[in-house]
Order: C-alpha cells, then sequence, then structure tokens
C-alpha cells in the first residue's frame, strides 16, 4: 500500500473483517469435522496470515511487495468471497 492513510485503513479493515464472519456463515453444518472444503480454507486461511506476519518484517522491496500484495487480497477475498461460497457448495453437497 503507498501510502500511510491505506495502510491504516487496510489494517483496520483486517480486524473489522473478523466481525464478519458470523454473518458470511452460510453452512447448515456447524462443525468443520464434516466439511472438507471449508477445512482447506481454514488452513489456506493459517498459512496466509503465516506469510503475511513474515512478510511485514522483511524490507520493502520488490520480491515482498508483490507477495504482501497477492496475500492481502487472498485475505480479503478468502473472508468475503470464497468462504460463504463454500458454505453453500457445501449445502449443496450435503442434499446431495
Amino acid at each position: 500500500i503507498p501510502n500511510k492513510l491505506g495502510g491504516v485503513i487496510a489494517l483496520l479493515m483486517s480486524i473489522l473483517i473478523l466481525m464478519l464472519i458470523p454473518m458470511l456463515h452460510t453452512s447448515k453444518q456447524r462443525s468443520m469435522m464434516f466439511r472438507p472444503l471449508t477445512q482447506i480454507m481454514f488452513w489456506t486461511l493459517v498459512a496466509n496470515t503465516m506469510i503475511l506476519t513474515w512478510i511485514g518484517g522483511q524490507p520493502v522491496e520488490p520480491p515482498f511487495i508483490e507477495i504482501g500484495q497477492v496475500s492481502s487480497i487472498l485475505y480479503f477475498s478468502l473472508f468475503i468471497i470464497i468462504i460463504p461460497t463454500m458454505g453453500v457448495l457445501e449445502n449443496k453437497m450435503m442434499k446431495w
């Protein structure tokens, strides 16, 4: 993020998006034990959080900038797009 205001907004949104998780939960099955797609997305989120943590300590140089941007996009898309879609798909799989 090229300026400080954008960084502060992204940091605030990364924390506030965690409050949206109960509203974005669309699966009828509450436990992740019987939801293999959600288990994969959970471990993707864990790996992405580790990458973002590591990238935060690296110097601002070209390879690290791109990795951080891709990881940030993946972080937000996991919560906004991928996790709700997985819930809908898993509901359809349970009916199948």
